[in-house]
């Protein structure tokens, strides 16, 4: 399972980049893994205000429909246009090019309720024993 070290986590299985006032989101390699080949992604439109926990998009896959969760609230300011028609990209590079959405930051303070990847490690290696 591969973890970017350099990006925060959620316990819903997001990972966020933070650039500036721009947040990267996707889901990580674990949720890619357990979902299995994803076969359709559903998200926001550019402008869209998300907030912190609401769903704002959902992965279907071979096994499961799932909601993806904004782990920040902001406003959408791009989308990735390629999974509509590429939803593989999720799979086959979650960090890269099988990123969602980009948000612009409303609250800094949403940041505090991430998971460093070492954080995120623990918490599925204690999800997986429960």
């Amino acid at each position: 399972m591969e973890l970017p070290e350099d990006l925060k986590y959620t316990r819903e299985h997001e990972w966020v980049a933070i650039a500036g006032s721009v947040a990267t989101v996707g889901i990580t390699d674990h949720a890619q893994e357990q979902l299995g080949d994803v076969v359709f992604v559903e998200l926001p439109s550019v402008g869209d205000r998300i907030e912190k926990a609401d769903a704002f998009g959902v992965v279907e896959s071979t096994k499961a429909v799932s909601d993806v969760y904004a782990p920040l609230s902001g406003e959408v300011a791009e989308v990735n246009d390629d999974l509509p028609d590429n939803p593989e990209l999720i799979n086959e590079d979650p960090y890269g090019d099988g990123w969602m959405v980009k948000i612009t930051l409303g609250d800094n303070a949403d940041l505090t309720d991430l998971m460093t990847a070492d954080e995120y490690r623990k918490f599925i290696e204690d999800s997986a024993t429960e």
